[in-house]
């Protein structure tokens, strides 16, 4: 099988990368950049959210010099590590800020690229749009009584393993079922929620950040900035300044 793919491969009159396939995916951003972090391919969906008018204003560029900063360092950040580790990112929940002024949730993955010595040479990558949930399904219904429970108890923000027990099956039949709706693990969707309410505090509200860390559920202002930080590329500080910017 594998040197059936290599004939198939080696017949193409251009190397394959699959430039032209997530053209047609406009919720998925794809790129491949090179060791210095640098696009090399993208897709229109990243053209389009990063405000440029073709493929060739991002190519050869830092995320840094299409993005808005600090989101921008960030996905820098990212980059580099996988570069020098070459371990993979896998499913990271982030919010994503373009320029165009979209902001949405997505799940990110990035691979390092590596050639025939093992040699770290690239990375690859996509962003998901997080799909809206279908409310219908008979798996909501299945998981609604947890799902009101976190949302009235943010302040004091429930385990996995509780919502496992409203909800009366064990925490793997949750998460399977979240995944169905949400497009999320249990433990994902209670992170996007308590950041969720977050932004909208610090958006709409003079509040300090203790307080609406307090709120979301961090009794620890600290370790609300890294987590916050962490699904936003900003600080709860700098997000406020940059919304109301």
């Amino acid at each position: 099988m594998i040197s059936e793919i290599q004939e198939i491969l080696g017949q193409l009159d251009k190397p394959f990368t699959g430039e032209e396939l997530f053209d047609h995916l406009p919720d998925i951003v794809f790129f491949i950049k090179n060791t210095k972090g640098q696009y090399l391919v993208v897709n229109n969906t990243l053209v389009q959210r990063c405000g440029a008018h073709s493929k060739s204003d991002l190519l050869g560029r830092l995320p840094g010099e299409v993005l808005r900063p600090p989101l921008a360092q960030s996905f820098e950040d990212q980059d580099r590590k996988v570069l020098e580790t070459g371990q993979p990112l896998v499913g990271q929940l982030e919010l994503h800020f373009y320029a165009t002024r979209d902001v949405g949730w997505c799940l990110t993955s990035k691979l390092p690229l590596r050639n025939k010595l093992g040699e770290v040479v690239g990375l690859v990558g996509v962003s998901q749009d997080l799909r809206l949930p279908d409310l219908s399904t008979d798996e909501y219904q299945h998981v609604i009584a947890a799902i009101n429970f976190a949302e009235a108890n943010l302040h004091d923000p429930p385990s996995v393993a509780d919502l496992a027990e409203i909800a009366e099956m064990s925490a793997y039949q949750l998460d399977r079922r979240m995944r169905r709706v949400f497009g999320l693990t249990t433990g994902q969707w209670l992170l996007k929620l308590r950041i969720d309410l977050a932004q909208r505090r610090l958006r709409t509200s003079d509040e300090s950040i203790s307080s609406i860390a307090m709120q979301a559920g961090y009794s620890d202002q600290s370790a609300f900035t890294r987590q916050f930080r962490r699904a936003t590329g900003m600080s709860p500080r700098d997000y406020r300044n940059a919304r109301r910017s």
